[in-house]
């Protein structure tokens, strides 16, 4: 991104207050205002910015140093006015079908939360419209709220892009019984590549909602926590769907390592049959090709049909059986 790009949703439960700001400075007039406040900031690459929210919000350096670094595993700090939490949001290249990540930090304040994207486009849309709605309860609750209805969207686009993989999953698993290729092996390998990431993305989201879901922070009201354990519910769900797609996978490439190999001793078979009919006539003709005098079968006027013939017999009876068998 060329600069960062901050949105702002003030709003109470008769109001409500969305636009762009130009400057940190600009947020400065939500801080202390008694109405609920989502700054919703997009791209990190502006140190400078995110320092300023930090100095604004009284974010803690260490926290904006976590923003920074989105290699971090999805984790909950709590403190005495504030939630940090970390996530994965995840999604689905369109163009090649694999899947993405992306780090989603939430700072939840007792009047304010502020969200941290790497990056434009989310799946937070749905909660935009539910805020633009005066009927809607999220216009009547706290932060605490609208931090829920974040996470739940982030869990419930999870199942999205498990419906993506288990597509693909199954379209390799056609191509693994009717003809798998050495392509296939490379996209099983990127499958559980894949596979292996989610797992990273979404296991520790579990205990992320599990501390959530106890109340241990004042912010949480107790008549949030009922909605905080229902998507609990929802990442056990996910990680169930996960490993059982991580099962699959190892299962699929056992099975093409199986078929690969049943391809071999097919032509295996088919060469030790060749060979096993060319021995005895391999025999005939290193028997007779020896040059000694004493060899009355050489003199014979019908040596050399007779001979073909008997090679021939020999070479057809021994497929027969062998066709018998059922080896051909």
């Amino acid at each position: 991104m060329e600069r960062t790009e901050i949105v702002v949703f003030d709003y109470d439960g008769d109001h409500i207050r969305e636009q762009v700001v130009a400057s940190v400075d600009e947020c400065l007039q939500f801080r202390d205002a008694p109405t609920m406040t989502w700054v919703d900031v997009v791209g990190l690459h502006d140190v400078e910015v995110l320092r300023k929210i930090g100095e604004c919000f009284d974010i803690h350096p260490l926290v904006l140093e976590d923003i920074l670094n989105t290699e971090q595993r999805p984790k909950i700090e709590i403190s005495e006015d504030a939630l940090f939490i970390v996530l994965k949001m995840l999604s689905v290249d369109e163009r090649t079908g694999e899947v993405m990540g992306e780090q989603i930090s939430l700072v939840v304040g007792r009047s304010f939360l502020i969200s941290f994207q790497e990056a434009p486009g989310d799946v937070f849309e749905n909660v935009r419209k539910r805020l633009r709605d005066a009927h809607r309860r999220i216009r009547e609750r706290g932060t605490d709220y609208l931090a829920y209805t974040l996470l739940d969207a982030i869990v419930d686009n999870y199942f999205f892009v498990l419906e993506s993989l288990g597509e693909r999953i199954e379209g390799y698993e056609d191509e693994l019984m009717d003809d798998p290729q050495t392509q296939t092996l490379r996209e099983l390998y990127k499958l559980k590549r894949e596979a292996i990431f989610l797992r990273k993305s979404v296991w520790p989201v579990r205990e992320v909602l599990s501390v959530l879901g106890r109340g241990d922070s004042k912010i949480v009201e107790e008549g949030t926590l009922p909605y905080v354990r229902d998507v609990y519910d929802h990442t056990i769900q996910v990680i169930d769907t996960v490993e059982s797609f991580r099962d699959l996978i190892a299962g699929m490439h056992d099975t093409y390592l199986s078929n690969v190999s049943n391809k071999m001793n097919e032509v295996m078979k088919v060469l030790t049959v060749f060979a096993s009919i060319f021995i005895p006539l391999t025999f005939l003709t290193g028997l007779y090709g020896m040059n000694f005098d004493y060899m009355p079968e050489l003199h014979w006027h019908w040596s050399y049909p007779v001979l073909l013939v008997t090679m021939l017999v020999v070479g057809v009876g021994m497929a027969v059986h062998f066709y018998k068998r059922g080896w051909l």
